[in-house]
C-alpha cells in the first residue's frame, strides 16, 4: 500500500513538473501556481491516510492479544471429571439385628472434578476437588483433595509440591481396575491415605518406578501440621509389559503429634503387591502389615495384617470380576477379630467413560465375644469418566 502512494505522488509530481513546463513555454504563470498547490493537498492527503493505516494496524496487531491467549490457556488446560455412583440395596445386621444402615437407595460416592494446566514442558498444575456427606451438618461439602504444582524433569524425576497422591492406595487402585465398585484392601480398611499435603518425588521409565512422600500425615482433608512430618514410599517393576511387583511401606505419626497432644508410637504399614493387566485379563494379590495404626497415642500396641485376591477377564460387549479379602484388625489386643469380605459381578461398558457393574458384596466383621456385623450389599454400580 505504501509503494501505491509512493508511486501516486511520483507520478503526480511529474505531471505536475511536465505542465509546469508548459505553462511557463505560454507564460501561465497562474496555471503554475494553481498546480503546485494541488500538489502541496495530495501530499497532505497521502501523508494523513499513511498515518491513519500506520495507527490502524498497530490496532489490530494489539486487538487479537486477548483472544490469542485465551486460545493458548485453554489449549494448556484440560479438565476432567470421574463419578462414583451406585443404586443398591444393603441388608447389615448386628447380632442378629437390622441396623439402620439397611435399606435401598442412590449414593454418589465420589464426584472428583479435576482442571490441568501446563505452563510449559516442565511445570504444571493440578487441582482437584470431591465432596461427601457429614452427619454432624447433615449437609454434602465441597472439599480440595489434589492440590498441587508439579515439576517434570525427567520420566524419573517428577517433583510435586501440595496436596497429591500418595505413593500407594493409587498405585493398586490402577492395576486393581475396579475402584468404582470397592476400595482396594488398605483404603477399604482405613489403614492409609490416597492423598496428602507434602513434597512428592516420583518417576516411572515403563520398567522401574518409585515415589517418596513426606507428607503432614493427616490426610488431604487435613492440613495441619504436627511436630514431624510423616513417610511413604513405593518401588515397582515391570520385567515383562503387564506384570508388575511393588513394596511400600509408610511410617509416621499421622499428623497427631501436637504441641498439646504427644505420640507413644509410630504408626508403620509395609506393604506388598504382585499383578498382571494386559489383553483383557487382570489378576492379583496385595498385602499389608500394619503396626499401631489404631495407636500411636494409646500406651497399648496392636497389629493388624491382611490379604486380599482381585481377577477380572474383558469379553467383548462384558466383563466379569470377583475379589476375596481377609484382614486381622487386631491381633494383640483382640485377636479373633477378623474381616472377610468378597464380590462378584459383571461389568458393561455403555459408552466410551461410563461404564456400569452388577455385582453382590459380602462383608462380615467378628470375634469370639460381642462382635458380628454382617453387610450384604446388591445392586448397580457405576463409573462416569470425562
Amino acid at each position: 500500500m505504501r509503494i501505491k502512494m509512493l508511486a501516486a505522488t511520483i507520478a503526480a509530481g511529474l505531471t505536475l513538473a511536465s505542465l509546469g513546463a508548459q505553462a511557463q513555454t505560454a507564460g501561465d504563470s497562474q496555471e503554475l501556481a494553481q498546480l503546485r498547490a494541488q500538489l502541496a493537498t495530495l501530499q497532505t492527503k497521502v501523508s494523513d491516510l499513511e498515518q491513519k493505516q500506520q495507527a490502524q494496524a498497530q490496532v489490530q496487531a494489539q486487538a487479537p492479544a486477548a483472544p490469542d491467549t485465551l486460545a493458548a490457556w485453554a489449549d494448556n488446560t484440560k479438565v476432567n471429571g470421574t463419578m462414583f455412583v451406585d443404586f443398591t440395596n444393603i441388608d447389615q445386621s448386628s447380632n442378629g439385628k437390622k441396623t439402620d444402615a439397611s435399606g435401598t437407595g442412590l449414593d454418589v460416592k465420589r464426584f472428583y472434578l479435576s482442571i490441568d494446566h501446563q505452563f510449559n514442558d516442565i511445570w504444571s498444575a493440578d487441582l482437584t476437588t470431591d465432596f461427601n456427606y457429614t452427619s454432624v451438618t447433615g449437609e454434602t461439602q465441597l472439599f480440595v483433595k489434589k492440590a498441587y504444582l508439579q515439576g517434570a524433569f525427567s520420566k524419573l524425576a517428577t517433583v510435586r509440591v501440595g496436596s497429591a497422591n500418595m505413593a500407594w492406595i493409587p498405585f493398586v487402585e490402577d492395576w486393581y481396575g475396579y475402584r468404582f465398585v470397592e476400595n482396594t484392601l488398605v483404603d477399604r480398611e482405613k489403614l492409609g491415605n490416597s492423598a496428602d499435603w507434602g513434597l512428592h518425588l516420583l518417576g516411572d521409565n515403563g520398567m522401574f518406578n518409585y515415589q517418596v512422600s513426606a507428607v503432614n500425615g493427616g490426610g488431604y482433608k487435613n492440613p495441619s501440621r504436627s511436630d514431624h512430618v510423616d513417610f511413604e514410599g513405593r518401588v515397582g517393576l515391570q520385567p515383562v509389559k503387564g506384570l508388575m511387583f511393588a513394596v511400600g511401606a509408610y511410617d509416621g505419626d499421622l499428623g497427631k503429634d501436637t504441641q498439646t497432644v504427644s505420640t507413644l508410637h509410630s504408626a508403620r504399614r509395609y506393604d506388598a503387591m504382585a499383578a498382571w493387566n494386559r489383553d483383557g485379563l487382570r489378576l492379583g494379590a496385595e498385602w499389608f502389615k500394619a503396626d499401631n495404626w489404631k495407636n500411636v497415642t494409646t500406651p497399648a500396641t496392636d497389629t493388624a495384617s491382611g490379604w486380599s485376591l482381585w481377577g477380572s477377564y474383558d469379553f467383548t460387549s462384558a466383563s466379569l470380576f470377583a475379589r476375596y479379602d481377609q484382614v486381622k484388625l487386631s491381633k494383640d489386643i483382640d485377636p479373633s477379630l477378623k474381616d472377610t469380605y468378597w464380590n462378584a459381578g459383571v461389568a458393561f461398558p455403555v459408552t466410551k467413560g461410563v461404564r456400569v457393574a452388577v455385582a453382590y458384596k459380602d462383608e462380615r466383621l467378628r470375634n469370639d465375644t460381642i462382635t458380628d456385623i454382617h453387610t450384604r450389599e446388591i445392586g448397580a454400580w457405576g463409573e462416569v469418566k470425562f
